[in-house]
C-alpha cells in the first residue's frame, strides 16, 4: 500500500503575499482621521455621510427576499443564502436596492457585509449604506470591508452585552477619497487580486480534502486488511468488512468489551447541575478528531461527579456521540479519567486481554462503521445510538502484538499527514491576511495601483 504524500509547495504563497513588491504613492497629507490618518496628497477628505447615505424607508410589509445576518459570510463580503420573497412580509425591516451595501452593526458582526444585487429587505442589525454618484459602489464595499473601517467601526461602537454601532457614530468619520476615475483602478486590480487569492486558497482547501481522504483510507486499510500485503485474507462474513487477514477473529464490541454504558438521563443531570471549572462532562460536541475537547461551561461540581460516578472515564475508555453525526468517537487518556460520560454520549470500556484502545478507537472511527451505525440507528426524528446497537458493530481483530504494531504506525503515518496538513493551512491563513492587508492598502491610499492594473480591465 502506498503512502507517499506530496508536501504542498510554499512558494507560490511566499512570492504571492510580499505586499513589499507594490509602490508607495509619491506625496502624501495628513487627513485629520485617527484611523485613515496619511493619505494620497491628491486625494479629497471627506466625511462619510457625504460619499453614502444610510436613510432608507422602512419596508411596507409587501413580499421582498430577506436577508439577516446569518445569510451573509464574514469578511468576504459574499451572500450565502436568503429567503424567498414569500417569507418576508414584516415591516419591521429595512428595504434596500441593487447597488446598496448591508453592513452588519453589532461588533461581533462587523465584518458582514454585503453588496447587493437584488433587491430585498433585512433586519435592522445592518446598516444600509447608499453610494452617493462620486463613488464606485464596488470601491465602497471594498473600503466598507477593509481593517482599516473595521477598526474605526469598532472604536464607535457601544453597549456592554452586545456592543454596537450606528449612523450617527459613523457618519462624521472622515475617509480619504480618490476621484471616480482611480476608484475604478484599485477596484480592477482589487478584483484580478483577490480572484487569484481566492482560487489558490480554494486549490489549498482541495489540497486538505485530499489529505484527509488520503489518512482516511490509510486507516481503514491498516484496521481492516493489515501492513501485510502478502498475508493470506478469508471472507469476514461481513459484506463492508470483506475480505480480512485470515489470522484475524472476527466479533462484535460486545466481545470485547468489559462493559457498554451510556450516560446519565436527563432526571440524574438537570440544567442546574452544571457549573463552569468543575469536572468535565463529555456530551457529542466535545469528541472531535478522536480526541476528547471539554469545555469550562459543560461541568459538574465534585459532588455531582461523585454521585455519577458509575458514568466516570477511565483512560482507555472509547466515547461514542449516540446523537447527531454517527461513528464519531474519541479515545479516552489519562487526562480524562475520572471526567463525566455526559447524557448524549456512550463509554465502551474494551477488555484490556482482548483489545488495544488506540487499535479499537481507530477501528471504530471509520467511514464504514459510521456508514454500518446510520443504518442501524434509532429514532423518530433524531438518529440514536444505544449500548446494544454498538455492542453489535462487527469488527474483524488482529492478535495483540499485530494491534500494537497497527497502531504505531498508524500514529506514525497519520502524524505525518497532519503536519502537511497543518502547512496548508498555514499557507491559508497567510493568503488571509495578504487578501485583507492588500486589499486594506489600497483603499486607504498606503499603495498606488494606477500604472498596475494595464490590461486587467
Amino acid at each position: 500500500m502506498s503512502t507517499e504524500i506530496v508536501a504542498p509547495a510554499a512558494e507560490a504563497v511566499g512570492a504571492l503575499t510580499d505586499v513589499r513588491r507594490w509602490r508607495r504613492y509619491p506625496a502624501y497629507k495628513n487627513s485629520g482621521s485617527e484611523w485613515f490618518r496619511e493619505i494620497p496628497s491628491a486625494w479629497d477628505v471627506r466625511r462619510l455621510k457625504s460619499i453614502v447615505s444610510s436613510e432608507v424607508a422602512k419596508s411596507n410589509g409587501e413580499p421582498r427576499p430577506f436577508v439577516g445576518l446569518e445569510h451573509v459570510e464574514s469578511s468576504q463580503g459574499a451572500l450565502i443564502a436568503h429567503y424567498s420573497a414569500e417569507m418576508v412580509k414584516s415591516d419591521q425591516y429595512l428595504e434596500f436596492e441593487p447597488a446598496d451595501i448591508l453592513f452588519g452593526k453589532l461588533r461581533p458582526y462587523l465584518r458582514k457585509y454585503w453588496l447587493s444585487n437584488f433587491a430585498g429587505c433585512c433586519s435592522t442589525d445592518f446598516l444600509v449604506l447608499r453610494p452617493s454618484p462620486c463613488m464606485n459602489t464596488r470601491y465602497l464595499s471594498y473600503l466598507v470591508g477593509s481593517s482599516a473601517f473595521i477598526a474605526a467601526t469598532v472604536a464607535t461602537s457601544c453597549g456592554v452585552k452586545m456592543p454596537r454601532t450606528s449612523w450617527d457614530s459613523l457618519a462624521a468619520e472622515k475617509l480619504g477619497v480618490p476621484t471616480i476615475e482611480e476608484q475604478r483602478a484599485i477596484v480592477a486590480l482589487l478584483d484580478y487580486e483577490t480572484a487569484k487569492i481566492d482560487a489558490l486558497v480554494q486549490k489549498k482547501r482541495r489540497q486538505i480534502e485530499l489529505l484527509e481522504e488520503k489518512r482516511a483510507a490509510l486507516i481503514s486499510h491498516a484496521v481492516t486488511r493489515g501492513l501485510d500485503p502478502s498475508a493470506p485474507m478469508e471472507d469476514s462474513g461481513v459484506p463492508w468488512l470483506g475480505e480480512v487477514p485470515a489470522h484475524w477473529r472476527a466479533l462484535r464490541v460486545r466481545d470485547l468489551a468489559e462493559s457498554l454504558q451510556t450516560g446519565p438521563f436527563g432526571s440524574q443531570l438537570h440544567q442546574e447541575d452544571y457549573t463552569e471549572c468543575g469536572v468535565p462532562v463529555i456530551n457529542p460536541s466535545h469528541l472531535v478528531n478522536g480526541t476528547i475537547l471539554p469545555d469550562s461551561k459543560s461541568a459538574v461540581d465534585e459532588a455531582t461527579a461523585d454521585r455519577l460516578k458509575r458514568h466516570q472515564l477511565a483512560a482507555g475508555d472509547i466515547v461514542f456521540a449516540r446523537r447527531g453525526e454517527m461513528g464519531r468517537c474519541a479515545l479516552a487518556t489519562e487526562r480524562e479519567a475520572g471526567w463525566i460520560c455526559g447524557t448524549g454520549s456512550l463509554r465502551v470500556r474494551p477488555r484490556p486481554d482482548v483489545g488495544h484502545s488506540r487499535f479499537l478507537n481507530r477501528a471504530l472511527s471509520i467511514s464504514k462503521v459510521h456508514d454500518w451505525l446510520t443504518l442501524e440507528s434509532v429514532g423518530a426524528t433524531m438518529e440514536n445510538l444505544n449500548s446494544s446497537i454498538v455492542g453489535r458493530i462487527p469488527l474483524a481483530l488482529p492478535p495483540w502484538p499485530e494491534q500494537r504494531a497497527i497502531v504505531e504506525y498508524l500514529d506514525r503515518e497519520a502524524a505525518r499527514i497532519d503536519r502537511l496538513i497543518g502547512k496548508v493551512r498555514q499557507h491559508i491563513d497567510v493568503l488571509g491576511e495578504y487578501r485583507t492587508a492588500l486589499i486594506s492598502a489600497a483603499v486607504t491610499g498606503k499603495i498606488d495601483v494606477r500604472d498596475e492594473v494595464g490590461g486587467r480591465t
